[in-house]
């Protein structure tokens, strides 16, 4: 059985939710978007652009999310979302494109770090709709530019 429209509207929104949550820093909503046991697999960038390590389990998310906020400000932009049936009844999977942007001060210049990523995901559907049971991340390049002007950030 294929995805219904509604289904993917739904996918669509978690996956946007997730990208807001992390630039706005609402880093406990963005762990409420992952089922319980629910794994990230991240790279180790600029060495391993594929996913080497495991964060299982929400607070080991919180963890790794939360690394974000090292850098001034970021941004991400999904740029192709692809959203296929999952080999079980109330699973999905999907491929995430996104440009991830890490700006950051460094000595009296603004830097970007832009990540083209892409996101390959797994999705269960719960009680409380669609979440992320595992979400692996693989960068395909890392620019480097300088920034005339950053906007500090605002948590309101």
């Amino acid at each position: 059985m294929s995805l219904t429209a509604d289904e993917r509207a739904a996918l669509r929104d978690l996956v946007h939710r997730y990208a807001a949550g992390v630039d706005d820093r609402q880093f406990d909503c963005v762990v409420e978007l992952f089922t319980a046991g629910a794994v990230l697999e991240l790279p180790d960038p600029p060495g391993a652009l594929e996913p080497i390590h495991a964060h299982r389990g929400r607070e080991a998310i919180a963890g790794a999310v939360a690394a974000v906020a090292a850098v001034a400000r970021t941004e991400h932009a999904i740029i192709g979302e692809l959203y296929d049936d999952g080999t079980a009844a109330g699973t999905a999977r999907g491929r995430i494109a996104c440009v991830a942007h890490h700006w950051t001060q460094r000595a009296d210049e603004v830097v970007d770090v832009a990540w083209h990523l892409r996101y390959d995901d797994e999705y269960e559907l719960t009680d409380v709709g669609w979440r992320i049971s595992r979400r692996a991340l693989t960068i395909n390049a890392i620019e480097t530019r300088p920034v005339r002007r950053l906007r500090p950030w605002d948590p309101s």
